[in-house]
């Protein structure tokens, strides 16, 4: 079984790499410049695996129980393999310090507050000899300023992207932000671009655009995605690894 879903995950991963290198010389871009974060939730981590065969090495997920059990144990399966972990949902602050113990990089930071959380999180598995580096963070814009969907307002996306470079345990490394259903990608991202044009002005080292999921990935490369986060196109449909690990909303 395992041979035909390495098989299977080959193929796609080959598909997505296709996509993405076409949608990139469409722009006039070079491929290399789009980071493929696999995005695992609901997938067991018997496939992570896999797919670090392959010479995958960025991962993300959305829940942190479920990120939490699945780091632990990849690194059992594969304990020679580096690979990266990104944290792509909604988080609360009470899970900033378990996030802060796995998590390589947050994209979803859409406040103060928990920029301060992740901060103090970080600091204290820092001290304990947890981790050993600062957490890169992005910070989540809200194209359509719903609050329900998350996300921060793009006009108050300056400030906030300040106050987390200031923060001595974290690294501002850019911007993150999914199309809202019912709005054209194109329209979406054209919206986003201005904006993290101008968070790069503020901050030079700010240089990674998150955006682009399975469905909308091309047009996200069309208006400057350098990472985009796929789930389905290359995993297949959901299957769920535990009873907690139920689908929630959300696509990738």
């Amino acid at each position: 079984m395992n041979g035909d879903r390495a098989a299977e995950l080959a193929v796609n991963v080959a598909n997505v790499r296709d996509r993405i290198a076409g949608a990139a010389r469409t722009a006039g871009r070079d491929p290399a410049e789009v980071r493929l974060l696999v995005v695992t939730k609901n997938f067991p981590a018997t496939d992570v695996a896999l797919l670090a065969d392959l010479g995958l090495t960025d991962f993300a997920e959305n829940r942190d129980a479920e990120a939490a059990a699945k780091t632990a144990e990849f690194a059992a399966l594969r304990p020679a393999l580096r690979i990266r972990w990104s944290m792509v949902g909604r988080l609360q602050r009470n899970k900033a310090r378990s996030v802060a113990e796995w998590a390589d990089e947050v994209q979803s930071v859409d406040s103060t507050r928990l920029a301060d959380a992740l901060r103090h999180a970080v600091r204290t598995s820092l001290d304990r000899g947890i981790r050993g580096d600062r957490l890169d963070v992005l910070v989540q814009a809200s194209i359509d300023g719903d609050p329900d969907r998350g996300g921060c307002p793009l006009d108050d996306l300056s400030a906030l992207s300040d106050h987390i470079a200031s923060l001595d345990t974290l690294r501002l490394r850019g911007v993150m932000a999914v199309a809202p259903l019912g709005m054209p990608p194109e329209r979406a991202f054209d919206r986003l671009l201005p904006a993290a044009e101008q968070l790069r002005t503020a901050h030079p080292e700010a240089t990674v655009l998150s955006a682009g999921m399975s469905g909308d990935l091309e047009q996200a490369i069309a208006y400057g995605s350098t990472c985009v986060r796929v789930g389905t196109a290359v995993l297949g449909g959901r299957r769920l690894t535990s009873p907690q690990a139920r689908p929630q909303g959300g696509r990738r």
